[in-house]
């Protein structure tokens, strides 16, 4: 018997699910970049720029780094709803902390808060739709395996 979906040319995953691991990968290398500027323009420079915004300075070797991992991560699929949640929380740091006085698309002296509200409502999504068959997470900790 022939299964009619492949007659009427519908193809096994859905398009939300290639929608899901095009953001996710764009997201978590999106991050992955981020954090590794930071390290490449010196790392020293990311935590003195936290200090003198009135963060201490450990937090941004943490972002960094959770930046770099996470973005790595998320790439892959792998703690997906995690490493989403730990980006928001970042985000919402940085408009906050550092974006919301110049406005959503900047002031002419700096950039506005809205790349990192788009990142912010990515990563929302992706935490609450981390279940995606196409990532790593749903081949290691499916109930189906």
């Amino acid at each position: 018997m022939v299964n009619k979906r492949i007659l009427r040319g519908e193809s096994k995953l859905k398009k939300s699910e290639v929608g899901t691991l095009i953001l996710r990968i764009f997201l978590g290398l999106s991050f992955f970049i981020h954090g590794f500027s930071k390290f490449q323009s010196g790392i020293e420079n990311t935590v003195g720029w936290f200090d003198s915004i009135g963060i201490p300075g450990f937090v941004g070797y943490i972002v960094a780094i959770i930046e770099r991992v996470g973005g790595l991560l998320l790439t892959i699929g792998f703690g997906t709803r995690f490493i989403s949640a730990l980006f928001v929380f970042i985000m919402i740091g940085a408009i906050l902390k550092v974006k919301l006085a110049a406005g959503f698309m900047g002031n002419g002296q700096g950039a506005g808060f809205e790349l990192d509200l788009a990142f912010a409502v990515m990563a929302v999504f992706l935490f609450l739709n981390s279940k995606s068959a196409l990532s790593l997470d749903s081949k290691l900790f499916s109930k189906n395996n």
